[in-house]
């Protein structure tokens, strides 16, 4: 286990995410970085829960967005309000089949996989320089791992038991 594990190396496909979830994820992130964001799967935030997407922008701004792969997905989730505190706007990403079921405050992104676009825009509601300077720090620190990780994999330097 690493040392810092609250920047999660490796939650890329831990087994959690289902393949809709995973192919959500997938649209979504070609949508962001079409738009010119920079994006962190399975982000763990200072609470401790895990975001499903953290997307910085080329003027900072920070999206979170929460996939919901059908609506026993959307029903079971309770955590979403608290992700406000963490963004300047949260989404929810979906496709198609699953439709607009979520709340009207929040922005929506529907995608089949490949392509994505925004249905309805979140509201902005900018974060305290404080708070958004933890945040992209924390995205930064979690991206520069993940990629450390994949070149120089931390098993290697594991010291026998």
């Amino acid at each position: 286990m690493p040392l810092l594990s609250a920047f999660d190396i490796e939650p890329l496909a831990d087994g959690r995410q289902s393949p809709a979830a995973l192919k959500i994820r997938r649209g979504v992130c070609r949508l962001l970085r079409d738009l010119g964001f920079g994006v962190v799967p399975e982000l763990t935030l200072p609470s401790g829960r895990r975001a499903d997407l953290v997307a910085v922008g080329p003027a900072g701004e920070i999206w979170l967005v929460e996939i919901k792969s059908c609506l026993a997905d959307f029903r079971a989730d309770a955590k979403w309000p608290h992700y406000r505190s963490v963004c300047d706007r949260l989404y929810f990403a979906t496709t198609p089949e699953v439709g607009d079921i979520f709340p009207a405050s929040e922005g929506l992104i529907v995608t089949d996989g490949y392509i994505a676009e925004v249905l309805r825009e979140a509201p902005l509601d900018r974060l305290s320089a404080p708070a958004r300077r933890a945040m992209i720090l924390r995205l930064a620190q979690t991206a520069s791992r993940r990629l450390q990780e994949l070149e120089d994999p931390a098993e290697r330097f594991a010291v026998p038991g």
